[in-house]
C-alpha cells in the first residue's frame, strides 16, 4: 500500500483588523440619532430664544406705546379739564363730583379704544385723586418708587406677572400687566409737555391675551419641530432597521460562505484522502471476492450447504459498492454533456427497476408535462441521481407505497418533482440530511443525496427537500433548460406511465 498524508489547506494570512460593515454602521446609527437630538434641542432653544425676543419686544412696544399714552392723556386733561375747569371755577377740586365727573369723562373718552385696565392719578402728595376704581380714591402712598421717579420727571415701565410657580416657570401666567408711571406737566404756549409736574398719572394695560398668544406661538414652534423630529426619527429609524437587516444578512451570507468554504476544504482533503484509501482498498478487495467466488464453486460440489463463501461474496460487493460511492463523492468523473430529456433517463430508471418494484409493492407514476424541453447534461451523471432519489423514496416505505414522478416547465429551467407516501423526514434532520456521512439508516455511507446534490450544482441545477402537508417527502430538483427541440418533436411521449 502506498504511504499518503492528509495535509490541511494553510490558512490565509491574517491581516490588519479594520472596522467590520456592521461597526462601521454603528456608529452612524448612533452619530445619525445623537444629531437628531442635537437638532431636536437645539429647535427647542430656537424656539424659546424667538419667543423671549417676541416677549421683549411686546414689553418695549407696551412701554412705547404707555408713553404715547400718557403723553395724549396729559395734553387732553391740560386742554379739556385742567383749563376750562380753571377757568370755571378758579381751583381744581376732584372732591367736587362734578369735577371728578368730569375728569372721569375727559379720560374715558381719551382712552376708549386703548382699554386700559386701570388709570390712577396721584397729586403731589401721593394721595390718588383720581381712579377707575373709586374705592382707592384719597388712598396715601400706593405709587411706591414709580411714583417717586415720576416725581423727578423720569418715566418708568413695570412688568408684573400673575400666577402659580409653575405658570411663571413655563411663562404661562393667567395674568400679565405692563404698569407705566409718568409724570403729569403743565403744558407752555407751545402745547410742550415741559411744564412744571402737577401729578403722576399711573396706567395699568393688561397684556394677558397677547402674552398668551405669544405662548400659543410657543407651543406652536415647539409641536412643528416635535413633529417634525418624531417624522424624521421614524424615518431614520426605518433606514437603519432596513441598514440593519441588509448587514445582518450580508454577513450570514458571509459566514455561510465561510464556513462553506471551510467545509468545502475539509471536504476536499477528506475526499483525497477517501479517494486514496478506497483505490487501495478495492484493489485486495476484487481478489477476495473472485478468490471466494472460486471457492463457492468448489463447496457447492464438496460441500453444498456451506454458506461461507457465499457470505463472503455478498459482503465483498457491498463494501465494493460503499467503496464505490466514496469514490464517485471524492472524485467524480468529468461530464459529458450532450441533449437528453429528463423524461427519457427517468423511464430508464423505471425499466432498471421495474422487478423490484412489482416485487416490494411499489406504484410508480412518471408525469411529463406538454412541451418539456431539452436539456444539456451528462445523461448517466442525471440516471445515477434519480436513481438514488428513487432508491431513497423505496427505503423509506419497507411495505411499499406511492412514488409520483412530476417534469414541469419553467421559462429558461424545468422542474423534477419526486413525491412519496412515505412518513416523510423529521424536521430535526431537515436540515442535515445532505451532510456527507449523515444518515439514519443501519446501513449506507449518508453518501447518497450529497452525490446528488454534486451532480445538479455542476449541472447548473439545485435540490430543495421537504414534507408534503399530506404526509411523505418531496425533492425538488431544478435544471436549467437548453433551447427548445428545433424538430418540435413533442418529448412528453408516455407522460402519464404506471407500475
Amino acid at each position: 500500500m502506498s504511504n499518503f498524508k492528509l495535509i490541511s489547506a494553510p490558512e490565509p494570512p491574517s491581516s490588519k483588523k479594520t472596522a467590520s460593515p456592521s461597526e462601521s454602521f454603528t456608529l452612524v446609527k448612533y452619530f445619525t440619532f445623537s444629531s437628531l437630538v442635537l437638532m431636536f434641542i437645539g429647535a427647542i432653544i430656537l424656539s424659546t430664544l424667538h419667543s423671549h425676543l417676541v416677549r421683549n419686544l411686546l414689553i418695549q412696544k407696551s412701554e412705547e406705546y404707555g408713553k404715547l399714552l400718557v403723553e395724549n392723556l396729559n395734553h387732553q386733561i391740560f386742554m379739556q379739564f385742567l383749563l376750562p375747569v380753571y377757568f370755571q371755577y378758579g381751583q381744581i377740586q376732584l372732591k367736587d363730583p362734578e369735577q371728578f365727573q368730569r375728569m372721569d369723562a375727559v379720560i374715558r373718552n381719551t382712552l376708549h379704544s386703548f382699554h386700559p385696565d386701570m388709570v390712577n392719578i396721584y397729586d403731589l402728595d401721593n394721595i390718588i385723586s383720581y381712579s377707575f376704581n373709586t374705592e382707592i380714591v384719597g388712598e396715601k402712598n400706593l405709587g411706591g418708587t414709580g411714583y417717586q421717579k415720576a416725581m423727578k420727571g423720569e418715566s418708568t415701565t413695570s412688568f408684573v406677572q400673575i400666577g402659580n410657580m409653575w405658570e411663571i416657570l413655563f411663562r404661562f401666567p393667567r395674568v400679565t400687566r405692563i404698569t407705566t408711571f409718568a409724570p403729569l406737566r403743565m403744558e407752555d404756549a407751545t402745547a410742550s409737555l415741559s411744564g412744571p409736574i402737577i401729578g403722576v398719572v399711573e396706567i395699568v394695560q393688561n397684556v394677558s391675551d397677547d402674552y398668551r398668544k405669544i405662548f400659543r406661538l410657543q407651543l406652536l414652534v415647539i409641536l412643528t419641530s416635535s413633529l417634525v423630529m418624531g417624522i424624521l426619527f421614524l424615518i431614520l429609524r426605518t433606514i437603519v432597521k432596513k441598514g440593519e437587516r441588509i448587514i445582518e444578512e450580508r454577513n450570514q451570507e458571509q459566514l455561510r460562505l465561510k464556513e462553506e468554504v471551510n467545509q468545502n476544504r475539509h471536504l476536499s482533503a477528506l475526499g483525497e484522502m477517501t479517494a486514496t484509501i478506497s483505490h487501495e482498498i478495492r484493489n485486495p478487495l476484487g481478489i477476495i471476492r473472485s478468490s471466494a467466488e472460486l471457492l463457492q464453486k468448489k463447496l457447492n460440489r464438496l460441500d453444498p450447504g456451506n454458506t461461507i463463501a457465499q457470505v463472503i461474496v455478498e459482503e465483498s460487493t457491498r463494501m465494493n459498492a460503499i467503496i464505490t460511492d466514496f469514490l464517485t463523492y471524492a472524485r467524480p468523473r468529468s461530464m459529458a454533456p450532450v441533449p437528453c430529456h429528463p423524461n427519457d433517463i427517468l423511464q430508464k430508471n423505471k425499466l432498471f427497476l421495474l422487478q423490484e418494484l412489482e416485487n416490494d409493492n411499489f406504484d410508480l407514476q412518471i408525469y411529463c408535462a406538454p412541451k418539456v424541453p431539452e436539456i444539456t447534461a451528462d445523461p448517466a451523471l442525471l440516471y445515477q441521481a434519480f436513481l438514488n432519489l428513487i432508491l431513497n423514496a423505496m427505503q423509506a416505505m419497507p411495505q411499499g407505497g406511492k412514488i409520483r414522478i412530476s417534469i414541469l416547465n419553467d421559462p429558461g429551467r424545468i422542474h423534477i418533482i419526486f413525491e412519496d407516501s412515505g412518513p416523510g423526514v423529521p424536521e430535526t434532520i431537515l436540515t442535515k440530511i445532505r451532510e456527507p456521512f449523515f444518515t439514519t439508516k443501519e446501513k449506507g455511507t449518508g453518501l447518497g443525496l450529497g452525490i446528488v446534490d454534486k451532480i445538479l450544482v455542476a449541472h447548473g441545477g439545485s435540490m430543495d427537500i421537504s414534507n408534503r402537508q399530506e404526509g411523505g417527502a418531496r425533492v425538488k430538483i431544478t435544471l436549467p433548460s437548453a433551447s427548445p427541440d428545433p424538430t418540435g418533436e413533442d418529448r412528453s411521449h408516455g407522460n402519464h406511465t404506471h407500475r
